[in-house]
């Protein structure tokens, strides 16, 4: 029988062998990205010292103390040569919070720094956030934008599950030092909040998703685009929606950006996740839209249908059927890493390129908004390629 030192090194060592297993693609893609064999970050992931006492004196029998729940839906930006995903980590106790994950390339090898991001509250603390979108600004400053969730107080008394969603706002030199600024202000909800990385006008930009209430968009049209003036007093006055919702697509229950968009020679390459409903509740899956170079509000490519949607395992969570993204890293060489979570419970990675991600927007048909448009895509297809193979 082990004593408990033992005990101690067997876990640290299967823990090491997760950390350092090696993340292979998976040679089945679809020309367009390429996903790996296992999930990146998972909840046995997180560090040892987060979640056992390895004190005998205190914690004789090793028990887990604080349960990790899932690791999911990261931030993500190269920094020091290294990639770094700010990932949401939630415990047994539902809550949620940041923490940062490194890798050298990537892929693999993923280890959570030793502490938790402390992150300041706002003047009202918010219950719950999660979700953090990076972005290195041109102004400077590294700025996480996360979604800050409150109990609605106007509420009865008796619904403790009624909440609201505000767009929390921090930014850093260093990624480990947090400066809380004010959540953005606006008239309606805002859940997946992502900041553009540069000026537009002289002023900050934001993708924002108008929500009626803290699930259902509502009379929200879809992915909105809004200017400030200030971001240390950040107020939504006026938004554009600039990516609609329509009947019967992939976004027709709702959509929201999911990382700030990738500068290309073609125009901005934006990556966002769309909503539907089904009989299993509601399905997320992942899509991309281009925009004008000179006017990030001025779509030029729009894809049909999704990007990525969960296979596998990747379908099996705690809320199951859902792709997530808000965060991937284009390199110098134009590789992009997309990191994506499955079903609300772990982060896995696909990668691509600025090529091929162009050239998928740019060559994909649109969503005619019918079956008959469909068929006649597929027609056309076939009338070119039968003049090929003939």
């Amino acid at each position: 029988m082990m004593d408990f030192k033992e005990k101690v090194q067997v876990l640290l060592r299967k823990h090491e062998e997760l950390l350092s297993r090696k993340n292979n693609p998976v040679e089945e893609n679809n020309g367009v990205f390429t996903r790996y064999q296992y999930p990146i970050l998972t909840a046995e992931h997180t560090p040892i010292f987060w979640r056992y006492d390895l004190d005998e004196q205190t914690n004789p029998f090793l028990m887990e103390r604080i349960g990790i729940n899932a690791t999911f839906n990261s931030g993500a930006i190269k920094w020091n040569g290294k990639y770094l995903l700010v990932v949401r980590v939630e415990g047994y106790d539902r809550k949620s919070f940041f923490a940062v994950a490194e890798s050298p390339n990537g892929i693999d090898n993923f280890r959570f720094w030793d502490y938790p991001i402390t992150m300041p509250d706002d003047v009202i603390p918010a219950t719950n956030i999660y979700d953090m979108r990076l972005t290195a600004h041109e102004d400077g400053w590294i700025y996480g934008i996360f979604c800050a969730e409150r109990h609605d107080d106007n509420a009865p008394t008796d619904d403790l599950s009624s909440a609201t969603a505000t767009a929390g706002i921090a930014r850093t030199k260093d990624l480990k030092n947090w400066y809380r600024l004010p959540d953005l202000k606006s008239k309606s909800q805002q859940r997946n909040v992502v900041l553009h990385p540069e000026f537009v006008d002289g002023k900050y930009a934001f993708y924002t998703r108008p929500q009626d209430g803290f699930i259902d968009a509502g009379s929200g049209g879809g992915i909105g685009w809004a200017l400030v003036d200030d971001i240390t007093h950040a107020e939504i006055k006026e938004e554009t929606i600039i990516d609609q919702r329509y009947y019967h697509t992939i976004k027709e229950v709702k959509n929201g950006e999911g990382p700030h968009p990738i500068k290309t020679d073609k125009g901005w390459l934006h990556l966002a996740h769309g909503v539907r409903a089904c009989a299993a509740g509601l399905r997320y899956v992942l899509y991309m839209y281009m925009t004008a170079l000179d006017d990030p509000t001025k779509p030029i490519a729009t894809p049909g249908g999704m990007l990525m949607g969960p296979v596998g395992d990747e379908r099996v969570g705690d809320v199951s059927n859902v792709l997530f993204t808000n965060g991937w890293i284009a390199d110098d060489d134009g590789k992009v890493f997309i990191y994506y979570a499955s079903s609300d419970t772990r982060m896995h990675v696909a990668t691509s390129t600025i090529d091929h991600l162009v050239d998928y927007c740019l060559n994909t048909p649109s969503d005619g908004l019918t079956t008959t448009s469909s068929v006649e895509a597929i027609k056309k297809l076939i009338d070119k390629n039968l003049k090929v193979v003939k």
